[in-house]
């Protein structure tokens, strides 16, 4: 016979399972809007945890321009196409030395000096993820159909508030254009989520992905930047700015956890009139808070 104690600690572990570990939702969220408060910025957070299901969003309603993030999902894009056959990682891509030119500062045209070359779909993706490279990215959209194609992938994938329309090329030439290719942060987490799940790529295409976004040398000083060393993010950010404001600056990624579990958080800054350095320490922040809501309770 099964003791009424044994069923006590059955129903904990239930509970544990279906609501996490103890996390404390309003606190956590009085927290971020205690960092938000007085800041001379918009900002947007989504963070899930992914075993335990928990959510926390702060201004989930706005559409925030997600410059560079949409890097992510355009990688996605292109390996279910190498999942289903479609496409290779060692195929090689030609880049023409007409696009090779709209593009001064690139880490692929460092690797290959020369008016025009031929590069490996694996090399377009990893350089367009871990170094953010635009010219990358733009050479795959053009393989993969162009952003509206992109666009149609994600949609299919089942996300809404997510919008991919335009190039880094034509983010450069209009101001306007860089707020159209936006995302709902809890969109993003949702997206992390599912792709640390295995839902969206074949497990091979997962872990190369998940390689590069760990990898990425892009600002440590975002989501990992007040984080114990060594803890381990992988990250895709995304920044926009100019003399007078930053219209983006952002990063989304997963955080693996002591336990071994692991956070998605996506948070997304816009309009602010802070400096370069303290806008990023507004995401180290939030990381931080977000983080030690899952460490501190145990």
């Amino acid at each position: 016979m099964i003791s009424k104690f044994s069923m006590f600690i059955a129903f904990i572990l239930s509970y544990q399972l279906l609501f996490g570990q103890g996390f404390n939702h309003d606190d956590l969220e009085k927290k971020l809007l205690k960092i938000i408060e007085g800041k001379k910025a918009t900002v947007g957070v989504a963070m899930q945890h992914i075993e335990y299901g928990d959510t926390l969003t702060i201004h989930n309603s706005l559409h925030l321009p997600m410059q560079s993030v949409y890097k992510f999902p355009e990688a996605i894009a292109a390996l279910q196409l190498v999942d289903k056959g479609e496409l290779k990682l060692n195929q090689q891509v030609f880049v023409s030395k007409e696009l090779v030119a709209k593009f001064s500062n690139s880490k692929l045209k460092e690797r290959y000096p020369s008016e025009s070359f031929s590069c490996s779909l694996e090399e377009l993706i990893q350089f367009s993820v871990s170094n953010s490279d635009n010219l990358s990215c733009d050479v795959l959209f053009n393989l993969l159909g162009g952003p509206k194609k992109v666009n149609e992938m994600v949609k299919s994938w089942g996300y809404k508030d997510i919008k991919i329309a335009y190039t880094e090329i034509e983010m450069r030439q209009k101001i306007s254009n860089q707020y159209k290719n936006y995302c709902k942060p809890s969109t993003m987490t949702l997206m992390l989520t599912d792709f640390y799940a295995n839902k969206l790529l074949s497990k091979s295409s997962t872990d190369l992905l998940m390689r590069f976004m760990i990898e990425s040398p892009t600002s440590s000083k975002r989501l990992k930047g007040l984080l114990p060393e060594g803890t381990i993010v992988a990250h895709k950010t995304g920044t926009g700015d100019s003399d007078k404001m930053i219209y983006a600056l952002n990063d989304v990624g997963i955080i693996t956890l002591p336990d071994g579990t692991h956070l998605s958080i996506a948070v997304f800054v816009k309009h602010s009139t802070e400096s370069y350095e303290a806008t990023e320490q507004i995401i180290a922040e939030i990381a931080k808070e977000i983080y030690n809501s899952f460490v501190e309770i145990k």
